[in-house]
C-alpha cells in the first residue's frame, strides 16, 4: 500500500503554515482576554455585605472592605470571625472571577484540556 494516509484530510497532507498561523492566532485571542480578565474585577460579600472582597478576573485580590458593624471593637471573638469572613468573601469573589475566566477564554481554547475555559476550575490552574 503506497496510498498517503493524509490524503483523506484532502490535498495530501498537513498544512502547516495554516496550523502555525491558527496557533498564532489562538495565543494572541488568549493573550487578549487574558489581558481583559487582569482589568476587570468582581466582588465577593458575605454576612449581608459585611465583608466585601475585589478580585481582579485572574483571582487577584484588589481590595477589601469591611463594614463598622462587622466588628464590635469590644468582643475578641468579633475579631477571630472576621478573619473567617475575609475568607469566605474571597471564596466568593474568587468562583465569580472563575466562571468570568472560563466565560472568556471557553469559545477560544474551545475546552481543549489543560487549556483555560476547559472545564470548572480550570482558570485556577492558569498561573496568569
Amino acid at each position: 500500500m503506497s496510498q498517503n494516509p493524509f490524503d483523506a484530510l484532502g490535498g495530501g497532507g498537513l498544512d502547516l503554515n495554516a496550523i502555525m498561523q491558527q496557533a498564532q492566532q489562538m495565543q494572541a485571542q488568549l493573550a487578549d482576554a487574558q489581558e481583559r480578565l487582569a482589568e476587570t474585577t468582581v466582588d465577593g460579600s458575605v454576612a449581608g455585605g459585611a465583608v466585601t472582597v475585589t478580585v481582579n478576573g485572574v483571582g487577584e485580590l484588589t481590595a477589601v472592605a469591611i463594614s463598622p458593624e462587622a466588628v464590635d471593637g469590644d468582643d475578641a471573638d468579633a475579631f477571630e470571625g472576621l478573619g473567617d469572613l475575609v475568607v469566605a468573601a474571597y471564596r466568593d469573589a474568587r468562583a465569580k472571577a472563575d466562571a468570568l475566566a472560563a466565560e472568556s477564554f471557553g469559545p477560544i481554547t474551545g475546552g481543549l484540556p489543560g487549556l483555560p475555559g476547559d472545564g470548572p476550575g480550570a482558570p485556577g490552574q492558569l498561573g496568569f
